[in-house]
């Protein structure tokens, strides 16, 4: 007699797991920061540069450097109180640069620095998760 392959025929079939019970708790706390400062003549060169030591402090305190660009935020640049769009402006510890000479001595600006680094999120609930079921029919 000739050999001959026999194949185990099997199914499986099997219930997906759950997860109940979690909660996460977020608390969001940015550091905003404003500075201010006003346009003279001799910063509208090729650029509008505005060295850090021309700007003051919410508090009216000058400073001597900006905040650097957060990783984990955004910085808002408004000249004469108009929102100015992203790409114009470029922020470093020593000054903004404005990307622009359209730009008129005397104009207010305001450079507004968002940072969220402090933000955490915990989990207060450990989730339960339940075990699939597998049943195995041969």
């Amino acid at each position: 007699m000739a050999a001959s392959l026999i194949k185990l025929f099997v199914t499986a079939t099997a219930s997906a797991p759950t997860a109940s019970g979690t909660e996460v708790e977020t608390t969001v706390d940015p550091a905003v920061t404003r500075y201010s400062a006003v346009l003279t003549a001799g910063m509208i060169t090729t650029d509008t540069t505005i060295p850090a030591a021309s700007f003051l402090d919410d508090n009216g305190n000058a400073i001597t450097d900006l905040p650097a660009p957060p990783t984990d935020g955004y910085y808002n640049v408004y000249v004469n109180g108009v929102l100015q769009v992203a790409g114009l402006s470029t922020l470093t510890t020593a000054s903004l640069v404005l990307a622009t000479t359209a730009t008129t001595a005397g104009a207010p600006v305001v450079l507004e620095v968002s940072d969220f680094s402090n933000t955490t999120s915990d989990v207060t609930v450990e989730p339960i998760i339940t075990a699939p079921v597998i049943t195995v029919t041969v």
